[in-house]
């Protein structure tokens, strides 16, 4: 069962966005339980992962059925939808699209027949050999244009297992990709060998689930067990949990998952997302200091950060400017006088607080610079006396290939303009990024076992960026 007349509607200008993930996955094997709920609550868990579209897959024993639809969670599926989906497992997905574009038949959850039966899957992250794996398909094979079709068609082909098709197969796929699959009795999880996105294991009172961050676990009462290890396959049936190396680890986790990505909730590495950002802020402080009257966050993403700048600055915390949650992706094109008022939809400052004040204005990360300068003016607008910058990761000056989508280099504002030149583009006093070896420092981990390409500039898996990009399935197509 496939529903697809949905069409997702535009931003308010794609260039204000912040940084995105890929998708968010989830799995779940639990007889006896509503396995569709379980799944519509850990993809509302996951929402910040993946806003494009969403999907469920579940299958009974005996067949997979599958809906999925352009939008947020909450408009694609109710409580009607969800009675119709019924069974023992079930996968769902978030997806923010890095390959392929943002149209319903490129949405997931993924669905193939196979000489065994069925076969359903969702993937997290972005493959860098797409073109060469696509090759060894017709082009009459390739339904949709993601790497995540291929990786299906791919694991489709064959009389083998699921489970020993994978084994196969993943060996040869490079990139990074924490999958949840199916067929219509056993649920699988995989995670590359770098283990560049994040993939959990929990425990249900009568089953198991499987999830991008610990967040989603906990939403649906699941017990963390452990993370999934880089190059690790499992397989979770009425006989429980199957582990099976298909290649050696080589941990290089994504170090913008502790800056933005992740929820401040979730746990990686054994500590809390939250603890690390709050420290962040701490060594941000001491890095960049400020002569100022308030330390205000850019809500959500900078709260932490700026909560750690205020403690060990000593300069209070308070709220300056104002979200509105309910501002996402929208289905009503703006006018163009609304457009033009850009990041005002979202945020609104709070004049009382910060008339008269000199601010530090703590935010994630700066991309493009858009947003940063628009909120720049608004503080001066309503009265800030100074706007003194602080950014909780180093300049973004490069390219993703793994899963986020950031901009070319071309477009990344610290692609070309050094600090000083970033801070008089956006129009603020003074500006300062947390140097990469104090952000490292905070998240505990060795430098060695986390992937810095963004900021860095040096790719851990090998990218041959001429066989790599958002359309490289479509332009091949043509």
């Amino acid at each position: 069962m496939l529903k697809g007349d949905g069409r997702l509607g535009h931003d308010l200008d794609p260039r204000d966005q912040p940084p995105k993930d890929a998708c968010g996955v989830f799995g779940v094997w639990a007889p006896g339980e509503d396995v569709s709920k379980l799944t519509y609550y850990a993809l509302y868990a996951l929402q910040h992962r993946g806003q494009e579209s969403a999907g469920i897959a579940v299958s009974e024993g005996h067949r997979i059925l599958i809906y999925k639809d352009m939008g947020l969670v909450a408009q694609v599926f109710d409580e009607t939808i969800l009675g119709t989906l019924r069974g023992h497992l079930a996968i769902g997905h978030n997806r923010y699209s890095t390959t392929g574009s943002s149209v319903w038949e490129n949405a997931q959850p993924t669905l193939r027949s196979t000489d065994v039966g069925g076969l359903a899957l969702a993937h997290n992250g972005n493959l860098i050999n797409t073109p060469e794996l696509a090759a060894r398909l017709g082009s009459e094979d390739i339904r949709a244009t993601t790497d995540t079709e291929v990786l299906t068609a791919l694991l489709a082909d064959g009389s083998q297992s699921i489970e020993d098709a994978a084994a196969q197969l993943l060996p040869e796929v490079r990139g990074a990709y924490s999958l949840v699959f199916m067929d219509e009795k056993t649920l699988y999880a995989a995670r590359d060998p770098q283990g560049v996105r994040p993939l959990v294991l929990g425990r249900l009172e009568r089953g198991w689930a499987v999830a991008s961050e610990t967040a989603a676990l906990d939403i649906v009462g699941a017990t963390f067990v452990r993370e999934i290890e880089p190059g690790e396959l499992i397989t979770i049936d009425e006989r429980g949990v199957r582990s099976r190396r298909f290649a050696l680890a080589e941990p290089k986790g994504c170090l913008f998952e502790y800056v933005y990505l992740a929820r401040p909730d979730t746990t990686i590495a054994g500590r809390g997302v939250q603890t690390t950002r709050v420290e962040i802020g701490r060594r941000l402080a001491r890095e960049h200091p400020a002569e100022a009257d308030l330390v205000i966050p850019t809500p959500e993403s900078g709260t932490p950060a700026a909560i750690g700048y205020a403690q060990e600055s000593g300069i209070p915390y308070g709220q300056g400017l104002v979200k509105n949650s309910y501002v996402g992706r929208t289905f009503i094109q703006p006018s163009q006088t609304i457009r033009q008022l850009g990041i005002r939809l979202k945020l609104n400052p709070l004049r009382e607080a910060i008339e008269g004040k000199r601010l530090v204005v703590v935010d994630d990360s700066i991309v493009r610079g858009n947003t940063q300068r628009a909120i720049v003016r608004m503080l001066r607008e309503a009265g800030a006396k100074e706007v003194h910058v602080r950014i909780s990761s180093p300049p973004v000056s490069w390219p993703c290939f793994y899963g986020i989508d950031f901009a070319t280099r071309a477009e990344l504002i610290a692609g070309s303009l050094d600090v000083e030149e970033i801070r008089a583009s956006i129009g603020a006093d003074t500006l300062g990024f947390i140097s990469l070896e104090q952000l490292i420092e905070a998240t505990t981990i060795p430098r060695e076992r986390l992937c810095r390409a963004c900021f860095d500039g040096i790719y851990p898996i090998p990218v041959d960026k001429g066989s790599v990009g958002k359309y490289v399935l479509e332009q091949a197509a043509q």
